[in-house]
């Protein structure tokens, strides 16, 4: 784009168009109504023109040009459904389609396949250069629930181009040339042997279903049907802002959280829980970490202390730092993601309460990330004795499920979750956008240590600095006054006043590119050095655009969904996870020594004692 404001003007399809200097034929064909059918182009990634479906006639021009990858330029006259244009598409399109294997109704991308809207849009109703038979290549099923078909395959390299461009992964590579390319785990070897982070933006990105999430949906099943297991579900903040689009809705076009209650229930789950629950639980574990981290840096001077403090929510994100930049792992939270306090706590607290033996308990989660299920399989979560989550669904799976027992989503009444884990707060819910948990975990450090109410400070307690889709920022805070220590911390302070007249730096990062660029800049002393706390999240947006959320996705969606959540925490009773009763019921009940207590880190944190936030 022009930078000085320079706009040109041109002929597209007898329209006249004029845009901003720069802009490619594409968009501009877009921004006048015409749609110009594409293959590999995703508006996430740099334009490659791979697939050359996107070619247009230029007067002038000798041969057809891609309009993905060429500026408009002053005086242009483009025809986009010239003959010749329309029969180089169909050619294409047929080519792809003969090098393709499988049938689309046994494809897991038959009702958004990219390759399938073509044909239909071209015409296609023979396979003009033939049909392949038999498959090239071997299902590969990793360890990492990431299942690649590379029959399926087109070339449009928009895996490798996401891991590397918005991940700064590189866990994929180009193998081979000419008519044998293929698109390959770095070094050919499996994906589980790479640096692969789990975060499936390579899925989200793909156009086919040569990338697809490890189905788990008969495991559940067959969990739900065993008279002996008493099936139990948490639903995270994410999936409720996009399952509908899996029944026909538009994106942002409504919030879905109880009916999918219902639908779960009807799909023969004992109990039907909201992951926000743990959300408020988990930002009253880590703001309590934070403060212990800030007090021992600050008033004991124990240089040991390593800030500022990274969220962990993300386990996309906990792999990356683990294989780039092991060194920074004592900056992370111990505080376990929502979801695995949720799956410690089931195990636990609810087992007694309801005198449920935990090895009859079948913990299921529905997540909008294909990490999730990596991360409820490492060996380390297991501290309520058993595997604390056994099971995770992704937004795509879940309604595979609901659909499968005969329901429309958009067509089932609405009821609450199951007690003692139905109430939610505002503040959990947006954890499923990028700076929702720096945005909860504000509000209630705001009214914890000044006593004033977050509204006071910012408009219907809507931390705006901390949203939005750039790529980083930083927010400040200054702490102008401070009031009584609350209860629940008495435990670890006796006052705030080496808080009063301080200023909370805090920052946001979303996607794992991003983050990198966030930790080079601490390590170089820059603005993020000087911050507290920082949220990490490793998919682009945050979890409402995850590995395991419906395709497409896109900025528009990524906004779309955002919207939703945001709009349901403006109608929740309690917007502040410190105000949810059922938290404050639990930690009267069974954490009863309060945050980052014994107890506490036994099940709600992992064991990095060199954090220095286990109490003695």
């Amino acid at each position: 784009m022009s930078e000085d404001g320079k706009m040109v003007t041109a002929t597209i399809d007898n329209i006249e168009v004029n845009v901003p200097e720069g802009t490619t034929i594409l968009n501009a064909a877009k921004s006048v109504g015409i749609k110009i059918p594409t293959l590999c182009h995703h508006d996430d990634l740099k334009p490659k023109g791979l697939c050359r479906i996107c070619v247009v006639e230029i007067e002038g021009y000798r041969n057809l040009q891609t309009s993905c990858t060429l500026p408009l330029s002053e005086g242009m006259v483009i025809n986009t459904n010239s003959h010749q244009v329309r029969r180089a598409r169909r050619d294409l399109v047929d080519l792809e389609l003969s090098n393709h294997t499988g049938t689309c109704y046994t494809c897991n991308r038959s009702r958004n396949c990219t390759l399938r809207e073509l044909a239909d849009e071209c015409g296609v109703t023979e396979f003009r250069f033939g049909e392949k038979q038999k498959a090239d290549h071997e299902i590969e099923d990793s360890g990492l629930f990431i299942v690649r078909d590379m029959n399926k395959c087109i070339q449009c390299r928009n895996c490798e181009r996401a891991c590397k461009e918005l991940q700064a992964v590189g866990a994929y590579g180009i193998k081979d040339r000419s008519n044998k390319i293929k698109i390959a785990a770095f070094a050919d070897k499996e994906l589980e042997e790479t640096v692969c982070i789990n975060c499936g933006q390579c899925i989200t990105h793909c156009p086919t279903g040569a990338l697809s999430v490890k189905d788990e949906t008969e495991k559940v099943w067959d969990a739900i049907e065993n008279p002996k297991k008493h099936v139990v579900i948490q639903t995270a903040p994410a999936p409720r802002s996009a399952i509908g689009e899996c029944f026909g809705n538009d994106p942002g076009e409504e919030a879905m959280t109880f009916q999918l209650a219902t639908a779960l229930r009807r799909c023969g789950f004992d109990k039907v829980f909201d992951t926000t629950f743990t959300a408020d639980l988990t930002i009253i574990e880590e703001a309590t970490e934070l403060l212990i981290r800030l007090k021992k840096a600050l008033v004991d001077k124990d240089e040991s202390i390593a800030l500022p403090q990274f969220t962990s929510c993300s386990p996309g994100w906990i792999k990356y730092l683990e294989h780039f930049k092991p060194e920074m792992i004592p900056n992370v939270s111990s505080a376990k993601s929502p979801q695995q306090m949720f799956g410690a706590v089931i195990k636990t607290y609810y087992a007694q309460k309801n005198n449920i033996n935990p090895d009859d308990i079948v913990s299921v989660a529905l997540m909008p990330c294909v990490a999730k299920k990596f991360e409820c399989s490492r060996p380390e979560m297991t501290d309520s004795g058993y595997k604390d989550v056994d099971i995770v669904l992704t937004t795509e799976e879940a309604a595979q499920m609901i659909k499968e027992a005969g329901m429309d989503l958009r067509k089932v009444p609405k009821s609450e979750y199951d007690a003692p884990f139905g109430a939610s707060t505002g503040s959990g819910v947006i954890f499923g956008a990028t700076g929702g948990v720096m945005e909860a975990a504000l509000r209630t450090a705001i009214e914890l240590i000044t006593g004033l109410k977050a509204e006071d400070l910012f408009e219907h307690a809507n931390i705006t600095p901390v949203r939005g889709f750039e790529g980083s920022r930083i927010a400040e805070v200054t702490i102008d006054k401070v009031g009584a220590v609350p209860e629940i911390l008495k435990a670890h302070f006796n006052d705030w006043e080496w808080l009063k007249g301080a200023t909370l730096k805090v920052g946001v990062a979303h996607g794992t590119a991003n983050a990198n660029k966030v930790l080079a800049d601490i390590e170089a002393g820059g603005p993020f050095s000087e911050c507290h706390f920082i949220e990490f999240m490793g998919c682009p947006g945050g979890c409402l655009a995850g590995g395991g959320m419906p395709r497409p996705v896109n900025m528009d969606v990524r906004e779309a969904r955002a919207k939703i959540l945001y709009d349901e925490d403006m109608h929740y009773e309690y917007r502040k996870s410190h105000e949810n009763p059922e938290v404050a019921h639990l930690y009267q009940e069974f954490f009863t020594e309060g945050p980052c207590s014994h107890k506490a880190h036994d099940l709600l944190h992992t064991h990095y004692t060199a954090r220095g936030v286990i109490i003695d």
